[in-house]
């Protein structure tokens, strides 16, 4: 007897939901707003795309949640979520036919009807939505219930079609540089969006690619081992050399605005990497961290800055003396937290950072640091004739800042330390049980991850030539743990990755500034959703979360050797 309304329940369940937040979508304004922007010319918008895409989502949530109930219809679920996620923005079109909702909602205007109805007017009725709705759920369960391969290579590729047509006016510029890119770009972009030749050809391309890689691949990575290593280790040398030429001529090759988005991603590299010393290797939750980034800052600024008159010193001289009281900073806050643990850590660092921003602010230090307005005239970097002032030249300067820290970072994680900072972070009893000095761990992490976040702060005085206390808020600090947590805490390359999802992406689309924290929100919680563990998560964390998946790490790696000594119950040190 209950089998009928558990049946239908969860598709209506799913619609709903997802049908609400398509209205919400419709009535803050962003469907109509990102019509502007042409994913395929003449085909797809941004806006068409944005509410489309509310019961496909709402048919994948059903058909995900049907299946883990062991339901027999999967596909019924998304069929009927899809059919009343668009059933409900029908309701929408239908009710502002009938009552004027512009005088409450000043976004529902006769356009977003018309895009709601796919341009056919509310004369054309919700037909053509409801039918687009239940196609779109019921492709997303069929999309969801295919083989892992299939979802990889589809999802991979329509992603990515979709991000070269939303970005078309970062990329048709870089690709009118190169004269052999010309003809591609002439061929690929219209007037506002793909063409259509561009697109399908894009998809099969990048489609093509990844089902081969997923083929292919094991047996190439097998072959790889097999050979001599005096081979395998010339194959490593012409890889680091080509992306050493990559990363030497991208400025040049993106241009004056890529280039600015490049050094704050790198800045946000720089402060990532220092916390995950911290939070991803020590397990100590640290919400302070903006703290010792003001600290190499106001170090900087006061050492070089002649506003000020103390000192008169060059950004190389001063560099050392921020990175030392970063350290010295970060010892100091450590001494008084070493027995706190979790919320009472993460509230006692967030006092830290707080009193740091208090304390520039004050009068007192306001004829040694400026008070609230600010220190100016910091010099810019040089290196002989070279001076780091433009966005493509301070590149160069971010990027040896990030590959020091980076290196140091690599090889810290499987040295002695490293492992005593995993131990303190899976246990901190069993860690002291084993002889690992706690004292001197946590001070050590502290002490790294504040060294790091100060050099990350002296880069960021000289790129500006000025600071102000409020450029170090508390939010910079949720800002940077968001960016490990999306990466992947623990991981090096998930520093990186996070950085350039949750700090470049909103660069690049300034143009919808208005709806960038709504975005930012809906992309952290979608995260928590599917990738828990980050988008690339270390391998014992991936493991993890996903006991029942098999892994691929080599037992005679450092990571597959922790990960067999941890479930046996030992942790080598």
């Amino acid at each position: 007897m209950k089998q009928g309304p558990s049946l239908w329940e969860n598709g209506i369940r799913m619609g709903l939901i997802f049908g609400a937040v398509g209205v919400l979508l419709a009535l803050i304004g962003m469907v109509e707003a990102f019509s502007q922007r042409g994913v395929i010319s003449e085909v797809l918008s941004m806006g068409h795309a944005l509410f489309l895409l509310v019961p496909v989502f709402g048919g994948y949530s059903a058909t995900r949640r049907a299946t883990r109930m062991e339901s027999t219809y999967p596909l019924l679920n998304s069929l009927l979520a899809g059919l009343v996620a668009a059933g409900v923005l029908s309701l929408l079109v239908t009710l502002g036919n009938l009552v004027n909702l512009r005088k409450i909602f000043i976004n529902a205007s006769p356009a977003l009807y018309r895009m709601l109805t796919l341009d056919m007017g509310v004369e054309g009725g919700p037909f053509p939505l409801l039918l687009c709705g239940a196609l779109g759920g019921l492709l997303a369960g069929l999309f969801f219930l295919s083989p892992p391969l299939a979802r990889r290579v589809l999802g991979t590729s329509l992603a990515c079609t979709v991000a070269v047509g939303v970005l078309q006016d970062l990329l048709r510029p870089t690709f009118a540089l190169w004269g052999p890119l010309s003809a591609l770009n002439d061929w690929l972009y219209a007037a506002n969006g793909l063409t259509h030749w561009g697109a399908a050809s894009l998809f099969a391309g990048i489609a093509l690619i990844m089902y081969l890689w997923a083929r292919k691949g094991e047996a190439l990575r097998t072959a790889f081992r097999q050979t001599s290593p005096a081979k395998q280790r010339s194959l490593r040398l012409a890889g680091w050399a080509l992306l050493a030429v990559l990363l030497f001529v991208l400025p040049q090759v993106l241009g004056l605005f890529l280039s600015e988005v490049l050094t704050i991603v790198g800045l946000y590299v720089l402060l990532g990497l220092g916390l995950n010393i911290v939070v991803g290797y020590a397990g100590l939750l640290d919400l302070g961290y903006v703290a010792f980034f003001a600290i190499g800052s106001y170090t900087v600024a006061i050492l070089t800055s002649p506003e000020l008159g103390f000192f008169q010193l060059s950004f190389w001289e001063a560099l050392p003396f921020a990175i030392l009281l970063g350290v010295i900073f970060g010892v100091l806050l450590g001494i008084p937290v070493l027995k706190m643990r979790g919320d009472y850590l993460a509230i006692a660092t967030l006092g830290f950072g707080e009193i740091i921003r208090i304390l520039v602010l004050s009068d007192f230090l306001r004829p040694w640091l400026g008070g609230a307005q600010g220190v100016g005239k910091i010099p810019k970097a040089s290196l002989g004739a070279i001076e780091f002032g433009t966005p493509q030249q301070l590149y160069y300067l971010i990027l040896a800042g990030c590959l020091l820290v980076g290196f140091i970072s690599w090889r810290l994680r499987d040295s002695r330390l490293g492992r005593a900072w995993m131990a303190v972070r899976e246990d901190e009893d069993v860690a002291q049980a084993m002889g690992i000095n706690l004292v001197a761990t946590k001070l050590l992490s502290f002490a790294t991850g504040a060294g790091f976040s100060a050099l990350s702060g002296a880069i960021f005085a000289s790129k500006l030539g000025s600071i102000y206390p409020h450029s170090f808020n508390v939010m910079i600090s949720i800002n940077i743990l968001c960016v490990i947590i999306v990466g992947g805490m623990g991981s090096i390359p998930g520093v990186i990755v996070g950085a350039v999802a949750l700090v470049g992406l909103p660069e690049l689309l300034r143009e919808f500034a208005e709806y960038r924290l709504l975005v930012y929100g809906a992309a952290l919680v979608a995260m928590m959703l599917l990738r828990p563990e980050g988008l690339w998560p270390e391998a014992v964390r991936r493991r993890e979360l996903h006991e029942e998946e098999p892994t691929d790490i080599p037992p005679d790696s450092p990571s597959g050797a922790e990960a067999g000594n941890r479930g046996k119950g030992k942790v080598s040190i």
